[in-house]
């Protein structure tokens, strides 16, 4: 800030410094430039031709220093033919004059013919009555006065920039100081925050910093909501596993002769209860790396694919929209759909339905899952969601597959519940995700 703001400062006053140094100098000079017009039509206006044919003055011009030798203000009158006529402040010099053009106007120029005084000179022609003549006024004066008005300015203006210049920059460091102290307290505020255990921002802090005050405080309870989870899923973990091993170690310690068999289904247990955790956690991972956009349609039509090589006399179908997408990753949309449609065909009577974007287009694309099996009592549509719940024990399962669609489902901001197909009458699950945006 206080680079940007000292670059244009630097800026802004060399442009301006140096528009305002031309025309100061422009003024001064064409002060100047009014003043020696003043006196040539003076020259002009008092020339006379005498009887001789040479040019006379019928009254003496008004400056005292046009009879001072070398007194830095000349004129001189010339003619072709004629003896230049010359102030006495001349001396002994003669203003140089090129006779090979015409000067109606006044011509004004600046000359260097005189050793160590520069000259500012105007010149006109002029026919004088009564002669056939050109005649060439001229009147000089020394740059000196000139030059040192116009060095006299310049040094004002350097001064007076230099001053501004450096009040600007201070106070422009006084505006970034004062202007982010809000962030000096916002660090403070964290310190105090870390040194007193707080899991807050709550220290009064101007307004406007509470946007990022209030960003950093959902940022905490984002992650305390992940630490908290992560412990959750420990704590499940370990007590899903408790029971498997402790059977287990009960069944090596008996040596019972069905040991093989229990070492079997109780890993196999374990081993979907740590793919279920495992899948709640890469979920979590996934729903912090960013917005995911992954299409309903194509997720579904894989998964069908893969289930009706199980479940070859099954009959699948599907409808809806081939547009809807949801802000999930594609590996959790096929482990959601994968459950659902593998429970329907397993559990249901030999068809399932799906449909994409079933419900009202808001912000959640709902997906519907039905089959033509025995559906589930609604008393017991809240307990299957739990961990290990199972209604048909009378085929392979772990009772895991609808607690994964839930928790994945819920850690990406959507919901799962359970109603009866009017269509086919069996179980029709609906699964609401949120909508892939934009």
């Amino acid at each position: 800030m206080m680079l940007i703001a000292v670059g244009w400062i630097l800026v802004l006053l060399l442009a301006g410094g140096l528009a305002l140094d031309r025309a100061m100098t422009a003024m001064v000079t064409r002060n100047f430039d009014e003043q020696l017009g003043y006196m040539l039509t003076g020259m002009i206006g008092s020339a006379e031709i005498g009887p001789d044919g040479e040019v006379f003055f019928n009254r003496p011009l008004g400056d005292q220093r046009f009879l001072e030798p070398n007194s830095g203000l000349y004129w001189q009158i010339s003619g072709k033919g004629h003896e230049d006529f010359p102030s006495r402040s001349l001396w002994d010099r003669t203003l140089k004059i090129s006779a090979d053009h015409q000067d109606t106007q006044a011509h004004i120029f600046d000359s260097s013919q005189f050793s160590g005084e520069p000259l500012r000179i105007m010149e006109r022609s002029i026919i004088l009555p009564g002669s056939n003549t050109t005649w060439w006024f001229v009147v000089a004066e020394s740059r000196h006065e000139l030059d040192a008005q116009i060095r006299r300015i310049r040094t004002i203006l350097i001064d007076s920039f230099l001053v501004l210049g450096l009040g600007l920059v201070l106070m422009a460091a006084i505006q970034s100081w004062y202007g982010l102290s809000p962030l000096r307290r916002v660090r403070l505020a964290i310190a105090h925050m870390r040194s007193t255990g707080a899991n807050r921002v709550s220290d009064p802090l101007p307004v406007e910093v509470q946007p990022l005050v209030q960003e950093l405080n959902d940022l905490l309870s984002h992650n305390e909501r992940q630490a908290e989870e992560a412990r959750t899923h420990a704590g499940n973990l370990a007590h899903a596993l408790k029971t498997p091993l402790t059977v287990l170690l009960n069944a090596a310690q008996a040596k019972e002769p069905d040991l093989a068999e229990s070492v079997a289904r109780e890993t196999a247990v374990m081993r979907r209860q740590v793919e279920h955790h495992l899948a709640r956690a890469r979920a979590v991972g996934r729903r912090g790396a960013g917005q995911a956009r992954t299409p309903v349609w194509d997720a579904a039509k894989s998964v069908m694919r893969a289930v009706e090589r199980l479940y070859p006399d099954a009959r699948f179908d599907l409808d809806g929209s081939h547009d809807a997408q949801v802000a999930i990753e594609r590996q959790d949309l096929d482990d959601l759909l994968g459950n659902l449609i593998e429970n329907a065909a397993k559990y249901g009577g030999g068809s399932v339905f799906v449909t994409v974007d079933a419900g009202d287009k808001g912000e959640l694309v709902e997906i519907w899952v039905e089959d033509d099996g025995m559906g589930i009592p609604e008393v017991e549509r809240t307990r299957i969601f739990d961990r290990g719940a199972r209604l048909d024990t009378g085929k392979p399962g772990t009772g895991l597959g609808l607690a994964i669609v839930r928790d994945v489902a819920e850690i990406y901001g959507g919901n799962v519940d359970l109603d009866e197909s009017e269509d086919l009458g069996g179980l029709l699950v609906k699964l609401r995700l949120p909508r892939a945006r934009g």
